[in-house]
């Protein structure tokens, strides 16, 4: 049975034996119908592989002359790496196209031993990765855009909503980018509060990479300042939390790194400690399962208190609009 990857992959190489083949041929080497290979063919050109087509008798697809895929040799535990990263992009909360990625796959595959090819695509085959905030996920292009901003060291302008839902106009001096609890996060200097300072990606409303160059303070250590304002913050409240779900629904929302999740004859039991009962109450919440508060009982003051909110919220009923 061909896997889609390894269908892309079979026409590769035959169009690189061949100097053109018809789209029945592929078809009965594939074993597929005739538009599903114009599909395969669509596919691989929007991966960037330049492949021709000729209408009419004696017409097919071809690799334009003089094109041959690079060689590339990779270690079984190299391949391994690469294969595992391109699945784990959208795990990292980072939004990047399908078709990049399963281009990426199909040229990994195609230069390794059909063994290691087969225990690689059984890997891809039978791994699901979940993300958390599917709302969030930057563009890669703009990891790309601030990144190459860093390192050529150009200002950035940009138009910043707080979490307060206050917006400003902001220049700011990049300096390194975090991914933290499922969010990105810019670590920069900041021209309007005179400070270094973290930006929320999702929370720019607009960014632009000015021509302007600034100088950057050595004596700055932006890992420093990350380990200091997220990965040293005291977690003062212990939390403990029975969803009434089992374990494997709830591992699809809650990732390990979370906190430890633990069967229960009720459901689930989840264990964290975390600083912000305010912003762990919301969390609750969004995961959408049932639970039961354990430890500490401030949490259900802040559920209890968020509950409010909402119905609050709920109960307002906009003014009826003025007649003329």
């Amino acid at each position: 049975m061909y896997s889609p990857t390894t269908r892309l992959l079979t026409i590769l190489e035959l169009l690189q034996t061949r100097p053109s083949m018809s789209g029945e041929e592929l078809a009965q080497r594939l074993e597929v119908e005739p538009r599903t290979i114009r599909r395969y063919i669509q596919m691989l050109q929007d991966m960037g592989m330049p492949i021709e087509g000729a209408r009419g008798p004696g017409g097919g697809y071809r690799l334009r002359p003089g094109f041959k895929l690079p060689p590339l040799l990779f270690t079984e535990e190299e391949a391994t790496a690469v294969v595992l990263g391109l699945l784990g992009a959208h795990w990292l909360e980072i939004e990047i196209s399908p078709v990049a990625v399963e281009g990426a796959l199909a040229k990994v595959y195609r230069v390794l031993p059909f063994h290691g090819r087969e225990r690689l695509q059984a890997i891809s085959s039978n791994i699901m990765l979940s993300p958390h905030q599917n709302e969030t996920r930057p563009d890669a292009s703009l990891l790309v855009k601030l990144s190459t901003a860093i390192h050529e060291q150009h200002i950035v302008a940009l138009e910043y909503c707080s979490h307060y839902n206050v917006i400003t106009q902001r220049e700011v001096e990049p300096y390194g980018l975090l991914g933290w609890r499922g969010h990105w996060h810019l670590v920069a200097y900041c021209r309007l509060r005179k400070d270094y300072r973290q930006f929320r990606l999702d929370r720019i409303q607009r960014m632009e990479v000015l021509a302007d160059k600034f100088a950057k303070d050595e004596s700055f250590d932006y890992q420093e300042f990350i380990h200091k304002h997220f990965l040293a913050v005291p977690a003062r409240w212990h939390v403990q939390v029975e969803f009434q779900a089992a374990l494997h629904l709830v591992r699809h929302k809650i990732p390990s790194s979370y906190g430890t999740l633990t069967p229960t004859k009720a459901g689930t039991l989840f264990e964290t400690t975390y600083f912000s009962l305010d912003e762990l109450a919301r969390y609750l919440l969004v995961i959408g399962f049932p639970f039961v508060v354990h430890q500490p009982p401030e949490l259900r003051d802040a559920i209890r208190k968020l509950g409010q909110n909402l119905l609050q919220i709920a109960d307002t009923v906009p003014p009826e609009p003025q007649r003329e």
